[in-house]
């Protein structure tokens, strides 16, 4: 055989792969635990004047992290405490559990996109120079997958669309058919589910699902 007709083959060969890669329906997915964003002034009033956010370890979207800093969520049947702050610090305040979690400190947060806090449920938090009561901004995460564009274009989706993950165990399949797709050019291609979500379905981070159904706009 000559080397002309090795190339090609080899040619045809990694162009297959990248075809069957680009038509692949499978998404990772990682488990998010509790956590909370907070600004600027409330971090401050928890912390102290002089305190500044220190990273923990990276996350996996582009320049997020889990900060050394935890805090404390109170309600009227109890409290969580080491709910770690992910940074950098935001604009607004928002702490996300799961409805386990809500059971325990006995408050009803809705379940809401990230960054829809309007008229969610009020909470306290603790940190070790004091406490702040927020008039709202406690939720339960629902289901989503954060897309770079290029993968939104793989995946013929688009922002905002509500599409059904598949995930296949061996004595348990799991489908969450509400799941919004979140597209930026910031983002890297991953689903977020809580623990709640994950310990139904025996899912843990690093694991995938399929992407089965493309539904109507949550619009």
């Amino acid at each position: 055989m000559s080397p002309h007709n090795v190339e090609e083959i080899v040619q045809k060969v990694m162009t297959r792969i990248k075809e069957e890669k680009q038509t692949s329906s499978e998404i990772p997915v990682g488990v998010s635990a509790r956590h909370c964003h907070l600004d600027r002034e409330t971090f401050k009033l928890l912390f102290g004047d002089d305190a500044e956010l220190t990273k923990k370890a990276d996350l996996s979207q582009p320049d997020q992290f889990a900060a050394n800093e935890t805090i404390t969520v109170a309600g009227p049947k109890g409290s969580i405490s080491k709910v770690r702050i992910l940074g950098p610090l935001r604009s607004s305040n928002q702490v996300e559990i799961s409805q386990t979690d809500a059971f325990k400190v006995g408050l009803k947060p809705p379940i809401r996109q990230s960054g829809d806090i309007s008229g969610s449920c009020p909470v306290t938090i603790i940190g070790p120079y004091g406490s702040v009561y927020l008039n709202e901004g406690l939720i339960i995460a629902q289901a989503h997958i954060h897309m770079h564009t290029n993968d939104a274009e793989r995946y013929g989706v688009e922002d905002g669309n509500v599409v059904s993950i598949r995930f296949e165990n061996e004595k348990r399949d799991v489908h969450f058919s509400k799941t919004v797709i979140r597209v930026s050019e910031n983002y890297r291609l991953e689903m977020h589910i809580d623990t709640d979500e994950a310990n139904a379905g025996s899912i843990v981070t690093g694991q995938t699902g399929e992407l089965v159904k493309v539904m109507a706009d949550e619009s």
